[in-house]
Order: structure tokens, then C-alpha cells, then sequence
């Protein structure tokens, strides 16, 4: 069968069930892509043709192992059930699985350690592979990364690696260069629709989703919705308030978290977007300076991706805003 449910992404999933099927699988894969794009769930189904057993080159999806490397345990730490998938990932396993402190600043080296150095000198358990897939592996920490590379640059046989990112540029070079990125983009809005309708949000939230599930799913929620309604009154204000100072307010609204910014960042665009959809027939004028207040809130988008400061890249934002 082979990666059935990942939707959206006929790119990725000929270039694995070619790489998978003609037996020339890279040891270290990089699945880069927004969030909530299927890099995870593809990374579970070459999990799942790295151990079923039925010799299927895609995995059947059906045989007890193909089940149980997309089935995670119910209690902490939630990581599946068959034991040659493992996960790595900042916080996941407790202190006293790493013998260390918290990850707040990323992955530890410890995790690396324990939970892949341990491992990948043993062939697997049950599988024909041992497959190892690192969440956000942006957020290694330079200590980590340097002990992942060492068996990176020596892979152990029958070891494959998956690192799923949405920020590639922050991994060490070295990393990026012996691992073969696969790029996931962002789904169609069509796609995104259904899958929210199946989760029981309107499918109108697919429209400022990004062409991301999760992102949809995270603006479904009542708390976020307050938020983003915040967010667009605060940007208004801020275009009405008769000088900068009073329009400055906007950037000191920020919350804590990058990856919350920019959801309400893009929000804020997607909002523009539909004024100036609604006003182009009679307001040619206005959709013009609703285009450019879009375009202006997308530069500052791309400006916090690249490591911005978040308040200077919204104080900037205002200050553009304002000559439109």
C-alpha cells in the first residue's frame, strides 16, 4: 500500500516508494515543511515499510508491526509501541529515563546519548531496519547535534534517520549536508478543509490556515480565536492612532512563543487579503492599501522566520503600515 493517508504531497511520496521500492533508501532523511503538513505521518509510514512483516517494500500497513509503529503508548513517554521506531524530541523522556535536568534550551545531549548512541550499534529487535525520527531537530542543542553527526558521518547498517523540521536553516551545516532534505509544501486548501470537517471544525478555517492542519486546528480553538480578534483590532488602532507612539501598542501585544506570532501575523495578512478581495470592485484605492498592508505583515512573517527580533520586526511592521 504505502503512505495511503498521506494526502497533498505526490512529490514526497514518489520519491520514497521509488527510493524504497528500487532498494536505494538513504541512510538520513531531512523532512522539511511548515507544520502540519504530513512530514511526521510520511515519516511513520517509511517507519512502517522499514519494519513490516510481510516484506512489503511499502509496508502493508496491516501486519501486527506495521500497526504497532504508528500506535503510540498511552503513558508518558508517548512513543510507539513497536520497538525499532524510535522517537527523539525536546522533553520527551524524563530526567530520570536521560539522568539529567530539563531540555528547556532543546534536545540534550543526554537524549542523543541514551535514547540513539545506545541504540544504533545493536540491530533491530523484530524489523529489518532500525528507523530513528528526531522531532523539531532544529532544536538540538550544539552538544546534541555534535553527537548525532558522529553517527551520522558513520552510518550503522540497516539505521535509517528522519529529522523533521520547519526551520532547516537553524541545523548545523554539517547536519544539513548528510542528510537528503525531502520538502514537503504546504497543503491545498481543499485538502486542509476535509481533514479539519473530520475533526469537527468548520472548513472555513482552512482559508487562514496556511495549507496547515495543525495551524487549523490550533485556530479553531476559542482561546486563539480571542486572540487573533485582538491581534486585528490592536492593527487597526494602531493605523488610526494619530502618531507612531500611540500605534506602538500593537508590538508590545506579542506573546511569548515565535510559531503563536506568526499564526497571528498570519491571520492579520489573511484578514487584509479578504478586505481587499471585498473591496476591489468599488474601492480600487483601498484594496490597493489593503495589497500593500498584506504584503507589508508577509515581509514581517518572513523577517521573524529568519530569527528577527519579534519587537523590532513589529515595531518596523507598524511603521510601514502606517505610510500605507
Amino acid at each position: 500500500m504505502g503512505f495511503s493517508s498521506l494526502l497533498g504531497q505526490p512529490t514526497v511520496v514518489q520519491t520514497l516508494s521509488r527510493a524504497l521500492t528500487g532498494g536505494h533508501l538513504a541512510h538520513a532523511y531531512r523532512f522539511e515543511g511548515p507544520d502540519g503538513v504530513g512530514k511526521e505521518l510520511a515519516a511513520l509510514q517509511l517507519a512502517q515499510a522499514l519494519v513490516c512483516e510481510q516484506g512489503d517494500p511499502l509496508g502493508c500497513e496491516t501486519c501486527s508491526a506495521c500497526r504497532r509503529a504508528v500506535t503510540f503508548h498511552p503513558e508518558p513517554p508517548r512513543v510507539p509501541q513497536h520497538p525499532d521506531v524510535l522517537f527523539v524530541q525536546r522533553g520527551l523522556y524524563p530526567a530520570s529515563v536521560l539522568g539529567s535536568g530539563s531540555e528547556a534550551t532543546g534536545i540534550g545531549v543526554e537524549q542523543i546519548r541514551r535514547i540513539v548512541l545506545g541504540r544504533v550499534g545493536f540491530p533491530p529487535h523484530e524489523g529489518r531496519a532500525l528507523c530513528i525520527i528526531v522531532r523539531d531537530a532544529h532544536e538540538l542543542t550544539l552538544s546534541a547535534a555534535n553527537a548525532l553527526l558522529k553517527t551520522l558521518e558513520e552510518p550503522a547498517p540497516r539505521t535509517h534517520f528522519i529529522l523533521l523540521t520547519n526551520q532547516p536553516r537553524r541545523l548545523l551545516d554539517t547536519i544539513r549536508s548528510r542528510t537528503l532534505a525531502v520538502r514537503f509544501r504546504p497543503l491545498p486548501e481543499q485538502i486542509v478543509g476535509d481533514l479539519l470537517e473530520a475533526r469537527g471544525v468548520p472548513r472555513e478555517v482552512a482559508a487562514f490556515a496556511g495549507g496547515s492542519v495543525s495551524q487549523g486546528l490550533a485556530l479553531a480553538e476559542e482561546e486563539a480565536r480571542t486572540a487573533r480578534e485582538r491581534f486585528v483590532a490592536a492593527a487597526d488602532a494602531a493605523l488610526a492612532a494619530p502618531d507612531l507612539a500611540g500605534a506602538l501598542p500593537l508590538a508590545e501585544q506579542r506573546p511569548e512563543e515565535r510559531d503563536q506570532l506568526l499564526q497571528l501575523l498570519s491571520h492579520l495578512a489573511h484578514t487584509y487579503a479578504l478586505r481587499a478581495r471585498a473591496a476591489i470592485r468599488e474601492e480600487t484605492d483601498e484594496a490597493q492599501r489593503l495589497a500593500e498592508r498584506y504584503g507589508v505583515v508577509t515581509r514581517a512573517m518572513t523577517d521573524l522566520q529568519r530569527n528577527g527580533q519579534a519587537g523590532l520586526v513589529l515595531e518596523a511592521m507598524v511603521t510601514q503600515l502606517r505610510r500605507t
